[in-house]
């Protein structure tokens, strides 16, 4: 979508930019793992909530790609997702040009380096096969949804097609980065069954949780680009 002069609206670019820059933090961000103590414990996790530390950053491009799919339609969400996909190749040739490239003496350590901004290939593998999925699967159901019930249920297809690509892609990522890519490749350690299914779990509660309360911010997105640039409803297959 367009200005009459044929330049990008404010609300697009912010969009896009949100989404760009909420991908590329889950990149760099994904080598740690977090873990949140909770008051009561939950079956297969426990007390703690154990999660890539990707997984904050990853959920915001479910935000950023639902509101851009309302305002822009089908088609426009599609390129996004899949140009970015492509950037992805991007980020790490440059992580990786980067580590390899000689260091000063003043430099930070290179092995610290390397070890904080350099992914193992289970990691990438699980990460990229997981991206392309469930994001593309969101975008598809978010206008299924739209075409059955209308333009005026946003909640209910945000949260539906939120939540069920959050679980693809925690399946997908983990079962990979975790257990498939070690078992077939040698790279990375498969870890035990139960520590799997706790990240499993952790991982996509939060994300489920994230998807839920970002709701209301997805109407409020939606309606003030709707305001500031007279956007009609987009068609669903736009």
């Amino acid at each position: 979508m367009t200005d009459a002069r044929g330049t990008p609206t404010v609300p697009q670019v912010a969009l896009i930019g949100l989404f760009v820059t909420a991908l590329v933090t889950a990149q760099l961000t994904a080598s740690k793992v977090l873990a949140f103590s909770l008051p009561f414990s939950l079956p297969v996790t426990g007390a703690d909530l154990v999660l890539p530390g990707a997984a904050l950053a990853y959920a915001l491009t479910f935000f950023a790609s639902d509101c851009y799919a309302e305002l822009y339609g089908r088609r426009a969400a599609q390129i996004v997702v899949n140009v970015a996909f492509a950037m992805n190749f991007v980020v790490l040739l440059l992580v990786w040009s980067t580590i390899a490239a000689p260091a000063a003496e003043n430099s930070v350590d290179p092995a610290a380096f390397a070890d904080v901004l350099g992914a193992s290939t289970n990691i990438v593998a699980g990460s990229l096969l997981a991206y392309v999925v469930s994001q593309n699967w969101d975008v598809w159901l978010f206008h299924e949804i739209r075409d059955r019930t209308g333009p005026d249920r946003l909640w209910l297809r945000n949260i539906v097609s939120t939540g069920t690509s959050q679980a693809i892609d925690t399946l997908i990522f983990v079962s990979v980065a975790f257990t498939i890519a070690p078992a077939l490749f040698g790279v990375g350690a498969v870890l035990p069954l139960e520590v799997v299914a706790a990240l499993i779990v952790g991982q996509y509660l939060l994300k489920l949780a994230i998807a839920v309360v970002d709701t209301p911010f997805v109407y409020l997105v939606v309606a003030l680009a709707r305001s500031r640039d007279g956007l009609e409803v987009a068609g669903t297959t736009s």
